[in-house]
C-alpha cells in the first residue's frame, strides 16, 4: 500500500514517466543505463558494499519507491529504512563478466517494489606480470533515478566514500524536496510561464519535417561520429561566435538538418539539464526535460547561425521545467501544432578526474569515423543528436526513425565538415 505521506513526482521524474508509461512489457528495460566504474586498487567487496549503503543513505533517489497504479497521478515515497545492499561478485576473467553490463541493463525494474538500481562487482583477475587488475563496479540504474549528471555525482561520491568511509554524511535533498518547491507558489508561476512559452513557440513554428527515407516504417537507425579533429573546429567556431562548444555543434547540426528539410526556419527540440540553481545542481534524480526553440536563418553564415542558436537556446532553457501532462493537454488543443524537425542534447558532466583525460590523450588522436550500432532504446524524438566532448574527442550520436543509414551518415559527415571548415 502507498504511505499517507506519498507525494507527487518532480517535473523531471514526471517527464521520464510520461516517456515510458505506455511501453509494452518487452521494452520496459529501455530506460535503464549501465555504467562501469574503475575502483581503487585493492578495493574489496565489503568496502564497496559499505560505500553503496552510504550512497543510498546520502541520496534519497536511491531509496525512492513509486506508486504507478494510476498512470495519470503517479506518486513517490521513501521507505522507513534502506534495504540491504545486494552486491554479487563476478570474477573478471569469466566470460560472464564481459556480458554483465548489457545483461544487467536488460532486466527491467519494478519501481513500486524495488530500488531503481543494482550493482555487481567485477573483481580484477591477474595480469601478465602477475599483479591483479583493478576491480570495476557495474552500476545499473533506471533513468527516473538519475540522469547523466547525477550518475557522475554518484560515481564521485562512491569513490569519496571508499577513500574516506563516513565522509558522505547524512541525507542530501531528494526529488521529493524538489517536487515540493516546483508545486509551491513560485514553482507554479514558473510552470505557467513555461506553458505560455510552449504555446507561443508552437503557434509560430512551421510544419517542417525531414523527408522519410527509411527502409521500413518506424525503423530506427543509430550511428555515432567520433573525431578528435572536429573538437578544435567546434572550439574555434565557439570563440568566433562568442558561444559555447554546445552552441557551435548545435549550429552545425541545425545547418545539416535545414538542408535536408530545404527550410530556413526549424523547430528544434533541446534538452534542458535544469541544474541552474545551486541547491539543485548536484541533486541525484532525473531533471532533464525537452524544450522547443524556433531557429530562423538556418541558411545564414555559420557564425551568425551559432549566435542565433546560442541565444535561442538560452531563452528556451529558461522554461525547461514544465509539467509534461499539462503540455500534452495543450498540444491536444492545438491539433495543427508541428512536431520538431530535430532534437539536440549536449551532455555536460561534473569535472572528471585528470587521470582519465591523461589516459585518453596518451591513446593518441581519434581519427574521424562513423559507426553504426543497434540502439538499446528507441525512446525519444524522431531525429535526436547527442553530443559530448571529453577534452580530446567530440562524439555525436544520432538516433533517427524513418531515416536511412546513408542519410544518417551523410548528416553526421556534413556536421563534421562544417566544424572542420570553421577551424
Amino acid at each position: 500500500m502507498r504511505p499517507a505521506d506519498a507525494g507527487p513526482l518532480s517535473l523531471g521524474q514526471l517527464s521520464v514517466w510520461h516517456d515510458i508509461r505506455d511501453l509494452p512489457k518487452s521494452r520496459r528495460h529501455e530506460p535503464n543505463n549501465a555504467a562501469v566504474w574503475d575502483l581503487p586498487p585493492g578495493t574489496g567487496p565489503d568496502a564497496v558494499r559499505g560505500a553503496l549503503a552510504a550512497l543510498a543513505v546520502r541520496h534519497p533517489s536511491l531509496r525512492t519507491r513509486y506508486d504507478l497504479r494510476d498512470p495519470d497521478a503517479p506518486r513517490q515515497w521513501l521507505p522507513g529504512e534502506p534495504p540491504p545492499v545486494d552486491l554479487t561478485t563476478v570474477p573478471a576473467g569469466d566470460a560472464e563478466a564481459a556480458d554483465l553490463p548489457p545483461r544487467l541493463a536488460a532486466e527491467p525494474f519494478d519501481l513500486g517494489r524495488q530500488a531503481g538500481w543494482r550493482a555487481r562487482l567485477a573483481t580484477g583477475g591477474p595480469t601478465v606480470d602477475g599483479r591483479r587488475a583493478p576491480s570495476r563496479l557495474v552500476f545499473v540504474k533506471h533513468h527516473i533515478l538519475a540522469d547523466a549528471w547525477a550518475q557522475e555525482v554518484l560515481r564521485r561520491d562512491l569513490l569519496r566514500e571508499l577513500a574516506s568511509p563516513g565522509s558522505l554524511g547524512g541525507p542530501a535533498p531528494g526529488p521529493a524536496d524538489l517536487a515540493a518547491e516546483q508545486y509551491g507558489p513560485d514553482g507554479l508561476r514558473r510552470q505557467d510561464a513555461a506553458l505560455a512559452y510552449w504555446r507561443r513557440t508552437l503557434d509560430q513554428a512551421p510544419a517542417t519535417r525531414q523527408p522519410l527515407t527509411g527502409d521500413a516504417p518506424g525503423a530506427v537507425v543509430q550511428c555515432t561520429l567520433r573525431s578528435a579533429s572536429a573538437l578544435p573546429g567546434a572550439r574555434a567556431l565557439a570563440r568566433r561566435a562568442g558561444v559555447s562548444v554546445a552552441g557551435a555543434v548545435l549550429a552545425a547540426y541545425v545547418r545539416a538538418v535545414g538542408r535536408r528539410c530545404r527550410s530556413g526556419t526549424l523547430l528544434v527540440q533541446l534538452m534542458s539539464a535544469n541544474r541552474f540553481s545551486g541547491r539543485w545542481r548536484d541533486l541525484v534524480t532525473s531533471m532533464n526535460e525537452w524544450v522547443p526553440a524556433l531557429v530562423d536563418g538556418v541558411d545564414a553564415d555559420i557564425v551568425t547561425l551559432a549566435r542565433t542558436v546560442h541565444w535561442g537556446s538560452l531563452r528556451a532553457v529558461r522554461h525547461g521545467m514544465h509539467d509534461v501532462t499539462a503540455l500534452a493537454a495543450l498540444r491536444a488543443r492545438m491539433p495543427r501544432a508541428p512536431e520538431p524537425a530535430c532534437a539536440f542534447n549536449h551532455v555536460a558532466l561534473p569535472p572528471a578526474d585528470r587521470g582519465g583525460a591523461a589516459r585518453r590523450e596518451a591513446a593518441g588522436p581519434v581519427e574521424p569515423a562513423i559507426s553504426f550500432e543497434t540502439p538499446f532504446t528507441t525512446i525519444g524524438p524522431r531525429c535526436y543528436a547527442r553530443s559530448q566532448e571529453d577534452g580530446h574527442t567530440l562524439t555525436v550520436r544520432l538516433t533517427a526513425r524513418d531515416t536511412g543509414r546513408a542519410q544518417c551518415a551523410a548528416l553526421l559527415r556534413e556536421l563534421h565538415d562544417t566544424l572542420l571548415a570553421a577551424a
